[in-house]
């Protein structure tokens, strides 16, 4: 039976996942990222900041250190979002410490389900579900082995067909 958790259990699980973390995010933009003041710095000048002493930073830093695998893929639109060109410019930052972070045209996940997650130590997934304005509304843990061998084969696929960020960036035109 899955279990909804609270955001603090659920940031918990980036600090004490054993080997593996890996996301899915399919969605066209994040109100989180809409919020963040690292967009308006992008948007006034095309490179999006970042304080490498963020808490989020830190942690993977130190996780990846440690020798476990962070990584994720994000479908993109063509012509790509604002939150998407913002998010392609700041997978330098998740990569600088250690995140596997690859794209995939929306075009070519469409076997791919709609869902944003994360899969940890490909025993437990969390499912992110989000209102009508990209808000994450809850958070369901997923632990039935069938449904995270399910995940499991969603992460193989996306991993299969994407392309590391800098390579996907070199083919994204500029913005209009």
């Amino acid at each position: 039976m899955p279990e909804r958790v609270d955001r603090a259990t659920f940031r918990r699980l980036f600090e004490t996942f054993q080997h593996t973390a890996w996301r899915l995010e399919t969605r066209r933009g994040y109100a989180s990222d809409r919020e963040d003041p690292d967009l308006q710095a992008f948007l006034a000048t095309g490179s999006a900041p970042c304080d490498p002493d963020e808490p989020w930073f830190v942690n993977i830093k130190a996780q990846t250190e440690a020798g476990k695998a962070v990584g994720r893929v994000r479908v993109a639109d063509k012509p790509m979002t604002t939150e998407q060109r913002f998010l392609l410019d700041y997978a330098r930052h998740n990569a600088a410490v250690g995140e596997d972070i690859r794209y995939l045209w929306r075009a070519d996940a469409a076997d791919l389900p709609a869902e944003d997650f994360w899969i940890f130590d490909s025993r437990l997934v969390a499912l992110l579900h989000f209102d009508d304005a990209d808000n994450i509304v809850n958070i369901e843990l997923i632990t039935e082995p069938a449904e995270v061998v399910r995940y499991a084969m969603v992460r193989d696929a996306a991993m299969h067909h994407a392309v590391p960020f800098d390579q996907f960036a070199a083919q994204v035109p500029p913005a209009e």
